[in-house]
This record gives structure tokens, sequence and C-alpha cells, in this order.
């Protein structure tokens, strides 16, 4: 895909790579087993009040849309909560930015 057939349209040609550093939003899938609700509690305190409008919570774990950067860190707290993380996938572009 190029940069100019996105929808939203972005002006690098790494969108939807590790090297996209932009604040543009995808749309995340977060499969775990949230029990206690922590894994829920770190995510919407990441996400911050105005994306965490925007976290689902499914049978097997959560969606929500964050840019591609926020994976890593994303995990890493997570894990840090000793919550285990089966899958963390990233699927398509959405409307919106981080900040």
């Amino acid at each position: 895909m190029k940069s100019r057939d996105a929808i939203p349209p972005s002006e690098g040609s790494v969108i939807g790579t590790p090297l996209d550093y932009s604040e543009e939003l995808y749309r995340f899938y977060l499969e775990t087993l949230d029990v206690d609700g922590t894994a829920e509690r770190v995510l919407r305190s990441f996400l911050g009040p105005r994306h965490a409008k925007r976290l689902h919570r499914l049978a097997h774990g959560f969606e929500f849309a964050a840019p591609i950067q926020c994976a890593p860190e994303l995990t890493r707290l997570l894990t840090q909560e000793n919550i285990a993380v089966y899958q963390l996938v990233r699927q398509a572009k959405v409307e919106g930015t981080w900040r």
C-alpha cells in the first residue's frame, strides 16, 4: 500500500510498520485473561480518558486504538503486573491521532 492510498492518508512510506513513529491510530486486539480487572486498569491508565472511551472488553481480551509504537510499552506494563499477553495484534488503521 502506498501512503497516499491509506485511509486516512499518511505522509510517510513506513505506515503500518515498526518504523511508523506517527501518532496515527491503529486498532489492536489484546488477548489476555483479566480475572481481577488489573489488565483493564493498566489499559485505561495507559490510554488515558480520551482513548479509553474506545476500549472494548471481549470474551478473551480487549480491543483498543493506539499508535504502533505504543505496543512494546503497553506489553511491558502488562507483564510488570504479571499479566500474560497471549497476542497483541495490530489491525486496521482508524480515524484520529494520539494527541
